[in-house]
């Protein structure tokens, strides 16, 4: 089975036919999609240009979405390698109990699903190199009140996920599913409430 790179020559190999370099990039999510395989594939058309059931797109447009995602993929080995060297250096001093961080790390292991959006269609505008940076911050910096990939929100809690996880907080502007280690407990019984609670709390 070829891997990520493998597969990312095939699609910047002129001599490959154009159905081949699609469907090359398509199978480089196989192997990486932060927001899931659907949700990655639309975000990578929307934001190259590319109609996503087009079979015959431009060639230079495939290649753009090819370098949005290997951006992605690098900061995301970055983290992974730094990541390792914490475990290390706290397995060397004796911490062995999981932290958030580490349980959310697990459940992302090989780089999907990072981000996970609620629905395919729906998801952040932003390059995904920096949704990355934006979730990994806030991971590492601890609960906050608000969406840590857009800070708008409103995040409202939901029960008809169509993928894992089946449940849990979903921001209604950028569409990602919030992990439950990034809010704080009170963001967490905010979004937990019906939608007109939520609308008067303030007043």
């Amino acid at each position: 089975m070829a891997g990520f790179r493998a597969l990312a020559r095939e699609v910047r190999n002129p001599r490959n036919s154009t159905a081949l370099r699609r469907t090359s990039l398509r199978k480089c999510l196989e192997r990486f999609a932060p927001y899931g395989h659907r949700a990655t594939w639309h975000h990578l058309c929307a934001r190259a240009g590319l109609a996503p059931d087009d079979r015959g797109p431009d060639p230079a447009r495939l290649i753009i979405a090819l370098e949005e995602l290997e951006e992605a993929r690098a900061v995301w080995l970055a983290y992974e390698a730094e990541f390792a060297e914490r475990r290390r250096r706290e397995k060397h001093d004796g911490i062995r109990q999981p932290s958030a961080i580490d349980e959310w790390h697990r459940r992302t292991w090989g780089g999907c699903d990072i981000v996970p959006c609620a629905t395919p269609l729906h998801h952040p505008t932003a390059r995904l190199a920096d949704v990355l940076r934006r979730m990994i911050t806030a991971m590492e910096s601890g609960p906050g009140d608000d969406c840590p990939i857009c800070s708008q929100g409103p995040i409202e809690w939901r029960d008809d996920l169509e993928r894992y996880p089946l449940s849990g907080p979903v921001c209604a502007t950028c569409g990602v599913v919030v992990p439950l280690s990034v809010l704080t407990p009170e963001a967490l019984s905010m979004a937990r409430r019906p939608r007109f609670e939520r609308r008067y709390a303030g007043v």
